[in-house]
This record gives structure tokens, C-alpha cells and sequence, in this order.
């Protein structure tokens, strides 16, 4: 399989995942959502039961009857629906604790492949720069020899000295960097 076919299938797998991952955050929020309103309810029937506590005392001072009961069953109704939220509340923490664990756990995964496909490309990236240097060093190198051919064919060198024999066989353009040397007699 070459590079370039894992790294699309690792594309494919990041968006498969991104899509898992965005699901899992909206059961998140939505279960979030559950429990806020389960404590909001919750806080209710603890007002609840305040106002009929309170309605119970006024009805003490003001010898109500009527007032005395529906303070007491408001004080019940709280505590019945106090009773039924907590477990409620309870189940939906625990689920908010799940959602978020498969939320944390699909966000990992995803920055996993993220980091591969990174990987993948600046692996094909340095591939791909060696490449093109390795091209470049080519054609140089035949640049050169295709000179250094040429100059030996058309160029006739003498040589009268044994640096002249090391010199037969440089570029052309090479020798012509190097300083002269003079012949010694």
C-alpha cells in the first residue's frame, strides 16, 4: 500500500471519527441538559417545601385551618417529589460521567489520527524534498559530466608538468577557479 493511500484512508477514518466525536458531544450536552433540569426541579420542591412551612407558620398566628393544611401538603408534595428526583438525579449524573468519558475517549482517538496524518504528511513532505534534491544533484552531476565530456573532446591538453597531468582531467570551469601556478626553473 503506498503512503498516499494510507494517508487517505486515515483521512477517512479522521472524518468517521469527527462524526463520532460531535455525537458523543451532543449526548453530552443533551444529558447535561437532563440534569439541569432535574436540579432546577429539584430546587423547586426545596422552595416548595419552604413556602409550606411557611404558610403552616402564618396559619399558626392567623388561626387559618385551611391555610394550616394546604401548607402541610404543600410540605408533603415537596418531599414526595424530593424523594422521586434524587435517585432520578442520581442515575443522571452517572450518565453525564458515561457520555463524557465516550466523549473524552472519541476526542482522544481523533487527535490520534490527527497526529498520524500529520506524521504521514511531513514523512511524505521530507520524501518528497529528498526527491527533488536527489533530482536536482542529478542534474547536476550530468550537467557537469556532460562538460566535463565535451571539454575533454574539444579541448587538447599538453602536459609538460606532472600538475598538468593532474589538471587534464578537472572541468573546464573548475580549473578556471584555481590560481594559476607558474613554472619554477
Amino acid at each position: 500500500m503506498s503512503p498516499m493511500a494510507v494517508s487517505r484512508t486515515l483521512r477517512r477514518l479522521l472524518r468517521v471519527l469527527t462524526i463520532e466525536e460531535d455525537q458523543c458531544r451532543l449526548a453530552l450536552e443533551a444529558a447535561i441538559g437532563d440534569l439541569r433540569q432535574l436540579e432546577r426541579a429539584h430546587a423547586a420542591s426545596i422552595n416548595q417545601a419552604k413556602r409550606g412551612r411557611q404558610l403552616v407558620v402564618s396559619s399558626v398566628q392567623t388561626g387559618e385551618l385551611p391555610d394550616r393544611l394546604a401548607g402541610l401538603e404543600e410540605t408533603n408534595s415537596a418531599h414526595r417529589r424530593f424523594a422521586v428526583l434524587t435517585p432520578r438525579i442520581a442515575d443522571a449524573v452517572s450518565v453525564v460521567e458515561a457520555r463524557r468519558q465516550e466523549f473524552l475517549t472519541k476526542r482522544v482517538e481523533c487527535r490520534q489520527a490527527e497526529t498520524l496524518i500529520q506524521e504521514g504528511e511531513a514523512r511524505e513532505s521530507i520524501i518528497a524534498t529528498r526527491r527533488a534534491q536527489q533530482r536536482l544533484d542529478d542534474w547536476y552531476l550530468n550537467r557537469l559530466l556532460g562538460r566535463r565530456t565535451a571539454s575533454k573532446s574539444l579541448i587538447p591538453v599538453s602536459i609538460e608538468r606532472t600538475d598538468d597531468l593532474l589538471d587534464a582531467g578537472r572541468d573546464e570551469t573548475l580549473s578556471e577557479d584555481l590560481p594559476e601556478t607558474t613554472p619554477q626553473s
